[in-house]
């Protein structure tokens, strides 16, 4: 029998994510009905989607590969349009669905060429980077970059199910596994204390978690980011926690014109956002520092260039969150006590920058 944790996330349109190693062989039971199946992947990921296409097609159910540029690349309305056309070549209905195969990129891609195809058909990400798994392909966010920001562009539309294939986790690259536990750090902070302290449980000569503890703090920032999206789908309110770190975040990112890996600008978000809240007098400064002490331990950036600022600001004027002229940040009030700072000054935002300034 599989070792497979089944997380359910709940809402209008419930799903399960599954949580284990070696999935693929749970795909025909979540393309049930399809005559066809799009397998979106990134070059690198060739062998892993050529073993999924040999699932579907054993299934009875006719693959068509697409690959997409690697990374944030993919992520462009160009891209999406390529693949609308392959899938209109390849007579794609209401009834057939779509896979993505890969991080966090690929996955965003996938679901926003599932979500505007005939005004949305199944889709499934498979994820294959602890930053995907924690986060794009849970909730149903799908979308692209323009060049007035990054997921400016988008829908929301939850997949059928999500597969966190563990397995596939066994030849990321150590920089990578490393990025993506920025996302499961927020996840400890906005909700989950324990996962600050089985972190915290370990010294930096460890180096990443293993298999066993990588499986808890996976499984534990799905149910946080689970709980979070079956409540609220549209970022009615509730959801903007999960954007904590992600406003100076997304901002870096643009910045650095996207090579950036997403992880590490959340990180440096993190110690941002933290220290603004406390000198917002939201939050105590051990609570502050700690961010700063668990992101290093991982060996994950804290901080940015000081001459960045004015471009980092006038790229958050048009953060998703902004309301009108005000800024509006995610902060803590405590560990696991999420709020919302509106429209904190410009010499607040930027003392907070100048105390995380490389």
């Amino acid at each position: 029998m599989d070792d497979v944790t089944t997380i359910a996330v709940g809402g209008e349109r419930p799903y399960d994510v599954l949580v284990g190693r070696d999935l693929p062989h749970h795909l025909p039971r979540l393309l049930d009905g399809a005559a066809r199946a799009a397998v979106l992947y990134a070059p690198p990921l060739r062998a892993q989607a050529e073993a999924i296409t040999r699932v579907i097609s054993e299934a009875g159910i006719a693959p068509l590969a697409i690959d997409v540029p690697d990374a944030e690349a993919g992520k462009s309305i160009d891209v999406a349009a390529r693949c609308w056309d392959q899938l209109g070549a390849a007579g794609f209905t209401r009834t057939d669905a779509v896979v993505g195969v890969g991080g966090g990129a690929v996955t965003d891609l996938a679901g926003f060429v599932a979500a505007c195809w005939l005004r949305g058909v199944r889709w499934i990400p498979v994820s294959t980077s602890l930053l995907g798994m924690v986060d794009a392909a849970v909730g149903g966010k799908t979308g692209v970059n323009t060049a007035a920001g990054k997921n400016l562009v988008g829908a929301f539309h939850p997949p059928a199910g999500v597969l966190c294939d563990l397995s596939l986790l066994d030849t990321l690259p150590r920089v990578d596994l490393v990025a993506g536990l920025a996302e499961v750090v927020k996840c400890g902070f906005i909700a989950d204390p324990a996962i600050l302290d089985l972190i915290e449980s370990r010294t930096p000569d460890e180096g990443p978690p293993d298999e066993a503890v990588t499986r808890e703090l996976v499984e534990r920032a799905v149910r946080v980011k689970a709980d979070v999206v079956g409540a609220d789908l549209r970022e009615g309110g509730l959801r903007e926690v999960l954007n904590y770190g992600h406003t100076l975040a997304h901002a870096i990112e643009k910045v650095e014109g996207y090579s950036w890996r997403h992880g590490h600008a959340v990180s440096v978000g993190l110690v941002y956002a933290a220290t603004l809240g406390h000198l917002a007098g939201r939050l105590d400064e051990a609570t502050a520092k700690r961010h700063s002490s668990v992101l290093a331990a991982l060996g994950l950036p804290t901080a940015y260039r000081a001459d960045a600022w004015p471009d980092l600001l006038a790229t958050m004027r048009v953060d998703k969150k902004a309301r009108g002229s005000k800024l509006r940040f995610v902060v803590l009030d405590g560990i696991a006590r999420p709020s919302i700072l509106d429209g904190p000054s410009d010499e607040l935002l930027r003392a907070a920058y100048e105390e995380v300034a490389a």
